[in-house]
């Protein structure tokens, strides 16, 4: 065959005959790729999910980590994050910050009204491939697992770069890449020891067709009424009745294309009625244009599996992320989450990862948890506990607010917290249900005082996870400029001001089709909604000095697996000789963990501008009279590139004094604002 392509052999066991694929040679050399990925990439997407295709059994998979709380999650919006282009582009001058503010093209000085609408309503450009090229800056921070936003297909007219308006659900978007690109990435990732994690939606269909009429958002129907169906939707979004002839128009795969496949009860209140209830309006009602899916209607719960099973078999992916959980009933969830894990398991993919994301606050995450049980593995911890977090962190609240939040006798989410495994540790993302939509750093004392943040994410119980930029203490504009922006803080597409794009484009896309590969597709009308507040720098810089702290962090976090998996205590401190106790905002935060013979102590200046100290305690069996505790982690001498003049350097020891009474303790002096310790008595 011409082109460099070959004809391969291979046995399929399965069937006892042989079939013969075509495949590219770069699927073939990749390490893991399977072939039922090197069967799907020779040929167009499919069109069904039934009957085009087998699905693998009992191959080799990349197998999954043993244990999900030795991994550190970090969660990027594909379309924000990178376009790996960077080399074309300036990295961003901080301290000049107007010279990456560009006049627009009718001559204008900069519009913060255009950053603001590019940033709500325009793709930016990251691309599948673009995450590929950072998995070395990833890896160095210490990212083990990616969690990549949804990359499956959208409507072309429509511009939800966000992802979670689909309309295959069997292929990548064009503007994210390729299918290819996508099963490359997981190859290269896995090659790193990097995790992908896929994220999914199997409540809603993106907004592919209308309601009699026209109507995209009529009132809400109970159960169990609902609307007739009107048209599909064309490429245009034009309406071209109820029959589906091109992959542009209605949405795929055809199994999809039955109208009893969705409610079509209407626009509802998305928090209205029980969690008890599977016809609860909340589980019924359309996301806005977003149509919701009828799960409980015959076959269409295991149409959505089989697509979802077809995207683990193709790109060998580690795990999901489920979005709207909380809007679908308990037995779906729970027989659709067995469906995947059972699916996974069966290509040696046993820890599977699936979290869940329950909107609702620690009662809904606790209630999911346990009734799906096992087959969900944890729950974003989205509520309450987040800005709490951030609270804490910035020493506004005092710390025993959060560490209740572990307790399994009293705390809603305490003995799924406690058992470190159930959830996951969010500090910033990209929605921010509960608190206002602004970054940690927007209104923090110092660039690094998100630091102290993700110490606490990274060394209490439970799956931590970055959300891309934190490392770079992303903030968006400064205050002085901050009275221009539409909705900040508030308002319409306030979360905008969370989706910054790390890399910096000089414009958007152009709006729907015309932003389409091919072609550039650029608009350049608009700014690109670029970090701070600019357009044409990127925000890769691994020498700032917050990312090299989180990174000492997770490679501290990876050395000692105390700091993973040890049981978890708070530890009371004194200060000028008075009694020990949990200390209030803006003093040290200390807690300890243990694991075995062995303590790990964390201690967190949460003040944003005074240093800070005290007498900790530590555990007096594990720490004998003359022991001591070794430094291995200090982020002021990261920061410092030495540790000469600064407290407690790396490597130093901590004597373990006594007091009459046998309690123990150790010395913390001159902590500067916001940064963190970690000593161990085994280093």
């Amino acid at each position: 065959m011409g082109g460099g392509h070959a004809w391969t052999l291979l046995w399929c066991d399965a069937v006892q005959r042989a079939v013969v694929f075509f495949v590219f040679p770069n699927i073939l050399e990749s390490k893991m790729a399977s072939s039922f990925a090197a069967s799907m990439l020779g040929g167009a997407v499919p069109k069904r999910i039934e009957g085009e295709f087998a699905f693998p059994r009992r191959q080799r998979f990349h197998p999954s980590p043993a244990d999900w709380r030795d991994q550190v999650l970090y969660f990027l919006l594909v379309d924000r994050f990178s376009d790996g282009q960077e080399d074309s582009r300036p990295l961003l001058d901080r301290q000049n910050r107007g010279a990456a503010r560009p006049e627009g093209a009718d001559g204008q000085a900069w519009r913060w009204d255009r950053w603001a609408q590019s940033g709500a309503h325009r793709w930016q450009g990251g691309t599948i491939k673009g995450v590929q090229s950072k998995l070395g800056y990833l890896h160095d921070l210490g990212v083990t697992a990616i969690w990549l936003s949804p990359v499956f297909k959208q409507r072309g007219h429509l511009d939800t770069f966000h992802g979670y308006g689909i309309q295959n659900f069997l292929d990548v978007d064009s503007r994210f890449g390729t299918r290819r690109d996508l099963v490359e990435l997981v190859d290269a990732a896995h090659q790193k020891d990097i995790c992908i994690i896929l994220d999914i939606i199997f409540n809603h269909t993106g907004f592919n067709w209308v309601y009699p009429g026209g109507a995209t958002e009529p009132p809400f129907k109970p159960f169990p009424d609902h609307y007739a169906f009107g048209s599909w939707l064309g490429r245009n979004g034009e309406q071209v009745g109820s029959e589906v002839i091109d992959v542009e128009q209605g949405v795929w795969p055809v199994e999809l294309q039955d109208v009893a496949c969705y409610t079509r009860a209407g626009k509802g209140d998305l928090g209205a009625g029980s969690l008890e209830d599977p016809h609860a309006e909340h589980k019924r009602t359309d996301f806005f244009t977003l149509r919701d899916l009828a799960l409980d209607n015959p076959g269409v719960l295991n149409h959505l599996a089989d697509c979802y099973k077809y995207w683990i078999a193709l790109t060998d992916c580690d795990g999901f992320r489920i979005d709207t959980l909380k809007h679908v009933s308990f037995e779906e969830g729970r027989n659709f989450c067995g469906a995947i894990k059972e699916f996974a398991a069966n290509l040696g993919k046993a820890s599977f990862l699936l979290v869940g994301e329950v909107a609702g606050g620690d009662f809904a995450q606790d209630r999911f948890l346990d009734v799906i049980g096992r087959n969900l593995d944890a729950a974003l911890d989205i509520g309450g506990m987040r800005p709490t977090l951030q609270s804490v962190a910035k020493g506004l609240t005092h710390p025993q607010a959060y560490f209740d939040g572990f307790d399994p006798g009293d705390a809603e989410m305490g003995s799924h917290r406690n058992l470190g495994q159930r959830h996951v540790s969010i500090l910033d993302d990209h929605d921010h249900v509960f608190g206002v939509k602004i970054r940690f750093s927007s209104e923090a004392a110092s660039e690094q005082q998100v630091v102290a943040g993700v110490a606490i994410q990274l060394f209490t119980l439970g799956i931590p996870c970055i959300y891309y930029g934190t490392e770079q203490s992303f903030a968006g504009p400064e205050e002085s400029e901050r009275v221009f922006l539409p909705g900040w803080k508030g308002g319409d597409n306030a979360d905008r001001y969370l989706r910054e794009a790390m890399f910096g484009p000089l414009h958007p896309r152009n709006a729907g089709l015309g932003g389409v590969p091919p072609g550039d597709g650029l608009d350049p009308t608009l700014p690109g909604f670029g970090p701070f507040g600019t357009a044409g720098r990127h925000c890769f810089d691994a020498d700032f000095a917050t990312y090299r702290r989180i990174a000492a962090l997770g490679a501290a976090r990876k050395q000692f697996p105390v700091l993973r998996q040890g049981r978890q205590y708070p530890r009371p401190s004194s200060v000028f000789g008075l009694p020990f106790s949990l200390r209030g905002p803006g003093e040290i935060v200390a807690w300890s963990r243990i694991l075995s013979d062995e303590e790990a102590l964390c201690v967190v200046n949460a003040h944003g501008t005074q240093s800070r100290g005290g007498d900790v305690l530590v555990d007096a069996a594990l720490n004998p009279p003359g022991s001591a505790l070794t430094v291995v982690a200090n982020t002021a001498e990261t920061a410092a590139g030495s540790g000469v003049g600064v407290a407690h350097p790396i490597n130093s020891q901590l004597a373990v004094k006594r007091l009459a009474d046998g309690t123990a303790y150790v010395e913390i002096r001159s902590l500067p604002p916001s940064e963190v310790l970690v000593l161990v008595n085994h280093p």
